[in-house]
């Protein structure tokens, strides 16, 4: 009887190591599916997240076409060629007497402005007919003296979009700058 109670504890302790050794066999492969379902979740965020950025470029799209039907859209920029003769500090936009744009300028926009960017300053939607477009600039010219300048653009809009670039460029012969407006 003594050697049966000496055995059943080593079977036991042997059953139990085999037991365990299969717990962590059995632990190891809910890990690795765990590990496998976790990879899995995050690709499909990603491609959850892939969709909604190009669900959301869609949908901007969509809004400016509702928003500004090409045939009546009328885009107005602003670009500068000019270094020391103007530094621009603001421009105010106006359609037929309105004022649909004031802009105040910082370092960095005057930078990105002078080597050669193009500002969107007005996108909207014009009837047909005739139109006045009055720009205003304020600056700092040459010797450090003010500048407010304007310049006008009388247009007469059909169907279609219409394009309109205020283009800020030096005189150097006279030293002063000069305002000019461009239809692309």
């Amino acid at each position: 009887m003594n050697n049966e109670r000496r055995y059943r504890p080593a079977s036991a302790l042997l059953l139990g190591l085999l037991c365990s050794g299969g717990l962590a066999a059995e632990n190891a492969s809910e890990s690795q599916a765990d590990e496998l379902q976790q990879q899995s979740l995050q690709q499909q965020i990603q491609d959850i997240k892939q969709q909604t950025l190009e669900l959301n470029r869609d949908l901007f799209i969509l809004e400016e076409e509702l928003l500004f039907p090409s045939n009546t859209q009328l885009a107005v920029y602003l670009s500068l060629d000019v270094d020391e003769l103007f530094a621009l500090d603001a421009v105010k936009l106006s359609i037929d007497g309105e004022v649909v744009t004031n802009y105040l300028y910082t370092e960095r926009q005057l930078d990105a402005l002078q080597r050669g960017g193009v500002q969107r300053l007005y996108m909207g939607n014009l009837k047909t007919g005739e139109h006045e477009i009055v720009a205003v600039f304020t600056g700092r010219g040459p010797q450090g003296r003010d500048y407010r300048r304007a310049t006008q653009l009388r247009l007469v809009k059909a169907s279609g979009a219409r394009n309109i670039e205020l283009k800020i460029s030096g005189e150097r012969d006279m030293q002063q700058p000069d305002f000019a407006v461009k239809e692309w």
